[in-house]
This record gives C-alpha cells, structure tokens and sequence, in this order.
C-alpha cells in the first residue's frame, strides 16, 4: 500500500483551517447586555401656580371728538396743532368766508326791502281805517288792507330769519372747540376744500381716562363689568406710583374685524392722571390663576412622541419606564403646567429623556456621597388654559 504524501496532508489542513475561519467570521456576536442607566426622578405632587396672564394696553381719553366744520368750504388757516392743549371756546382752524358774508350781506338787504313794504302796508291800512271810521270805505276793502299788512309782516320775518341763518353760515367758518382738552389728531390742512361735517381735528376731552386693551375670543367670556384689573404703569419708575387698580367699564360685543379680538375698557380713577397714549399692562384679575394648586414639571421632563407630548414614569417596583402622554396647559417660568395624565405620587424622569426606551430597567441616581434625593415636581390638580396669542403669561 503507498503512503500519502506529505504535500495532500499539507493541502487538506490547510483547507480545514480556512473552513473553520469563515465558519467564525459567519456566526453572529454573542449579544452584550445594555448596562442598567441611572436616572433623575422627581415625584409628582401638588404646588402653587404662580402665572398670570398680563396684556398690553393704551391709555386713552374716555371722550374722543372728532371736530368738523359745519359747511364747507376752503380751509384758509389751522390754528390747532397736535399735542397743542386747547381750551373750549378757542377757534380750531378757518374757512375762506368771503361768500358766506356775501350771503349775509344780501340777506340784509332783503330784510331791508320787507320792512319797507312792511311799513308801507302798515300806512295804508292805517289811512284806511281811519277812512272806514267815516264810512268813506267799506269793510271789505279795510280787510283786504288788512291782510296785505299781515303779508308784508310775514315777509319781514321771512327775511330775518334767512338774515340769522347767513349770519350763522358765516360764523361756522371758525372751527370752534366744545370742550378742554388735548389735540390727538390732524386730519386736515391749510388749502383743502371741506365739505361738511369732513374731521378736521380730534380733541380729547379733561377728565378720567381709559385703559384699553383686547383679549382673543377664548378669555373674554370670563371678564364682566366691574371686574378688578391690575394696572402696571410702564413708564413710571416708582413701584407705589406704577401699581394701579381699575374697574372693567366696557366689554365689546363684537370682535375687531381685522385682530379679531374684543377691545375691552378699564375706568381708571381721575386722580391718576395718566399721559394719553402711554403704554400700560394689565392684568384682568377674571383671568387669574395665581396660588390655584396646578401640577408642575420642567421642560427636560418632556418628550414628543408621534405628534403627542409624554414622559417617562417609573414603575418602583420593576423599575422599568413606562411613556405616559400628558396634556400641557400653559407655562410658569422654566416649567410647564400639565393640565392631564398625572397623578400625585407618581415618578418621572426628569433628565435625559431622549435616550430611554419602553421598559428600559433603570437605577435612581445619587449624587456622590449623598443619599438619592427624590424632588417633589409639582402637578396640577385641575386643567389651567393656555395663553392666548394677545396675551402673555407672566
């Protein structure tokens, strides 16, 4: 029998060896365990809410009046400039007033001519009586005398009465202010025809003023006449003098149609004395949530997960995570105010959100030398509204 030889030995080991290695480099890892991660945790409990919902408001005069002059005409002079203070009885501007004294003048001239005619028909029937007296005349003809007197007379009074309504035109050539106040506006100037009743000026009138402001559709049900509003003076650098409280006097019954808000009017008392146009901030106290016990959680403590807001809540007794969809009401600070999903007593990671999964084993973390320290997050125990686009929460 013959031997093999020693190069087919060689051969065949060395084919064993390579089929071992790609039968190593085929099967798959054996898979390593993910390590335990340590979270923060806080418990969910009750605590103060400390928002409110602030807007910002003009100060405005409680009567606006928009002056015009009462026939047209050609604007010769303004006297009146903006921000200029005017007292009641000062001329505003001036209309050309050449053919409204034309106007007066032949008026005049027709008064003239009906007590002429006036006094001429009051002659002949004085003759005339006197000529019935003697039975010169009959009744009759001292009766049509008569009644020609009483026309003249209703002709004289015909033409004063015009002669007082020329006289009136002419003197509605001075735009006259009503009222004290403070000029807001120009609306017209030297050389532009007017016809009447066209705004000339705006005058607002002395007195108490107004805070006004607008509120979304959302939060003015819940406002009322008389309602308290808290009045913050921008402007003022004195904390005593920039606190004031107003009452609501006006709540508008349609919304403004291009903000699509509803304008609300807060009487401030006279005695503050605000400048028109200052910008204040309000703060309707109908609105209020401040010291309502809300549920509470920092913003670290959310994640979005398929269009929905959840957190992640630990289970102590398998500590595994469990996602848990929450509802955000509104904000207070750093944190938010969950208005549903939670409930008192439970524990939610309050860091590193983003790297958990479903049913991850989890460790509460401890700082070094110090025993592990649940934080009382703080959560809501009744829904609170979000704020609206016109408002701010504060």
């Amino acid at each position: 029998m013959s031997k093999p030889s020693f190069s087919g030995i060689h051969r065949s080991h060395i084919s064993l060896l390579l089929a071992a290695a790609l039968l190593a480099a085929c099967s798959k890892p054996a898979p390593t365990e993910e390590p335990v991660r340590a979270v923060r945790v806080l418990t969910v409990g009750e605590a103060r809410f400390d928002a409110t919902y602030e807007f910002a408001a003009e100060v405005r005069a409680r009567t606006e009046s928009r002056l015009g002059f009462r026939v047209a005409g050609k604007i010769i002079r303004r006297q009146a400039e903006l921000g200029q203070r005017v007292k009641a009885g000062q001329v505003l501007a001036q209309l050309d007033p050449q053919d409204y004294k034309l106007a007066a003048d032949a008026a005049q001239a027709q008064v003239a001519a009906a007590a002429t005619n006036r006094d001429l028909a009051a002659a002949d029937f004085k003759r005339f009586k006197e000529l019935k007296e003697q039975n010169f005349i009959s009744g009759a003809e001292l009766e049509r005398r008569e009644s020609v007197l009483k026309a003249a007379q209703a002709s004289l009074q015909q033409a004063q009465a015009q002669l007082s309504s020329q006289g009136n035109q002419a003197r509605y050539t001075n735009l006259v202010a009503d009222v004290s106040g403070v000029v807001t506006a120009v609306e017209a100037e030297p050389g532009q025809v007017v016809t009447a009743g066209t705004p000339v000026v705006r005058i607002a009138q002395d007195g108490v003023r107004d805070v006004v402001f607008s509120v979304p559709e959302d939060k003015v049900a819940a406002i009322r006449v008389g309602s308290d509003v808290g009045v913050r003076v921008w402007a003022e650098a004195s904390a005593q003098k920039a606190q004031l409280t107003g009452k609501v006097r006006e709540v508008a019954a349609t919304a403004d149609p291009v903000t699509r808000t509803f304008p609300i009017k807060v009487a401030l008392d006279a005695a503050a004395n605000l400048p028109l146009g200052s910008t204040v901030y309000v703060t309707p106290q109908a609105l209020g949530a401040a010291g309502a016990q809300v549920i509470k959680l920092p913003t670290t403590a959310l994640r979005q997960e398929s269009g929905n807001t959840t957190v992640w809540v630990l289970d102590k007794a398998s500590m595994a995570l469990k996602a848990q969809p929450v509802t955000v009401a509104t904000a207070d600070g750093n944190e938010v105010v969950i208005a549903s999903g939670l409930q008192p007593g439970m524990l939610v990671v309050s860091a590193g959100v983003h790297v958990l999964q479903p049913g991850q084993k989890v460790t509460i973390y401890q700082e070094k030398g110090v025993s592990a320290q649940v934080n009382t997050a703080q959560a809501a125990t009744k829904p609170v509204a979000s704020a609206s686009a016109s408002g701010a929460v504060k």
